[in-house]
């Protein structure tokens, strides 16, 4: 796109507590040059697109931390059940009929969910993810990707370790950089140890960290302690290595104090999933101990088959509004800290804080505007506030990855939105037949 101008908006950079009620933003290639307040002097500056967003709002692109986006097909599938049956009974069938094509257009229809509600980066773990990549390549979003490792068998185990290898080796750097690779045994209910403790090794090598899935369920820690002698799964982690490697572990919500200095000692970054984890029923996590030990959390919608949808606004909003129900306490996770979750704490769990989730100048140019002409930003008390507590994906107009434009005035310029809705109908009428 070369040089964009964003003129007349309000600007909630989320560098601190702060916004501007009127600025403006220059994006140079892939970078925010800079961000002011006041009127920008229009002259002859060579700008190559010039936006006027009076009436709108200006923040940073929203991070979904944890989520498997082909499983858009299986949304209203399974509903109404608890993890274990809602996987093994439901998802699995499914997704044992899948072949790369159909986990190409369900990653494309998430990807067009995510791009019209402001999500700028997303991360996937799933299998087929050839697929997941391609369809990011084709829409401009950005993605942290693992194809998902699993050990049910030596031949499994092989079979993923190898497909791992290939992944990252292939796309991680690639599509102008928005593709960034990690490796991602699934959990370790899926993962015997001797294969999550090769998984180390192959982390080593590559330099790249693992994402994994942690003590979600109550059921799962218990049977990790009686497999494991009485090791919780986040114990279990520390004693195979797996901590030793940057790591990302979502849910976390049957966590123990001693489990949450376990990860404070090892910097475990967290995704958060609060949609997800009252749907399956499986708890709600203790976020707050986790943020008062000083564990960086960002947020995440997990797949639409668990949530229903990938609103990250809706996420915020539930972030905030859990913790202080649970620990009632009005100020448990206040609005800001809620809106740092979903942007410049996503990209530090995923381990992006030096690029992304801020309006600073040298930041990626991963920005979204809101139509804030509307009746629920209304007053105008604190445009923190309406972004945690009113806001929602609806309220997306136009949406910048990498310095491209990608969504404008709600028309995603990247994708064919009717194809993906044909494909769609046509890959589910053979999965669900």
């Amino acid at each position: 796109m070369g040089r964009i101008l964003i003129h007349d908006a309000v600007i909630v950079p989320v560098v601190e507590e702060s916004y501007i009620e009127r600025g403006y933003l220059i994006i140079d290639g892939s970078r925010i040059l800079e961000v002011g307040e006041g009127e920008y002097a229009l002259g002859k500056d060579g700008f190559d697109k010039v936006i006027d967003a009076k009436g709108k709002l200006a923040m940073p692109g929203l991070v979904n931390t944890h989520g498997h986006a082909a499983m858009a097909l299986l949304r209203g599938y399974a509903d109404d059940l608890p993890l274990q049956a809602w996987l093994e009974e439901k998802c699995w069938p499914i997704e044992d009929k899948m072949v790369p094509e159909d986990v190409y257009w369900g990653s494309q229809l998430a990807i067009l969910e995510m791009l019209k509600g402001g999500t700028t980066t997303f991360t996937d773990m799933y299998y087929f993810m050839d697929g997941v990549a391609e369809a990011v390549r084709d829409s401009g979003i950005r993605a942290v990707l693992s194809r998902g490792m699993v050990g049910f068998s030596p031949q499994k185990a092989k079979e993923t370790k190898e497909g791992g290898i290939e992944f990252v080796t292939k796309w991680h750097k690639q599509a102008d950089g928005r593709i960034t690779a990690m490796f991602g045994p699934h959990a370790p209910y899926t993962c015997p140890n001797d294969f999550l403790r090769e998984v180390v090794e192959v982390s080593k090598e590559h330099d790249l960290p693992l994402q994994i899935h942690l003590s979600e369920t109550a059921f799962e820690v218990n049977q990790c302690k009686e497999q494991n002698n009485g090791l919780s799964p986040i114990q279990l982690m520390e004693e195979l290595g797996i901590f030793s490697r940057p790591t990302i572990a979502a849910h976390c919500v049957h966590v123990s104090d001693e489990d949450i200095a376990i990860m404070k000692k090892y910097d475990v970054r967290v995704a958060h999933n609060p949609d997800s984890n009252l749907k399956l029923g499986s708890g709600i996590a203790p976020a707050v101990k986790m943020l008062e030990a000083g564990l960086t959390l960002g947020l995440g919608t997990d797949g639409a088959a668990s949530n229903n949808n990938l609103d990250m606004f809706e996420e915020m909003r539930m972030a905030a509004m859990l913790h202080k129900g649970r620990d009632q306490d009005a100020i448990a996770v206040t609005a800001y800290k809620a809106l740092e979750m979903a942007t410049k704490d996503g990209a530090k769990a995923l381990f992006l804080e030096d690029k992304l989730g801020t309006l600073q100048p040298g930041a990626l140019a991963d920005v979204i505007l809101l139509d804030t002409n509307q009746p629920h930003f209304y007053p105008r008390h604190n445009w923190i506030a309406h972004l945690a507590y009113s806001a929602g994906a609806r309220d997306v107009t136009d949406v910048i990855v990498n310095g491209q434009l990608v969504v404008e005035d709600r028309k995603v310029l990247t994708m064919d939105e009717e194809k993906i809705y044909a494909e769609v109908d046509r890959v589910c009428a053979r999965l669900f037949a």
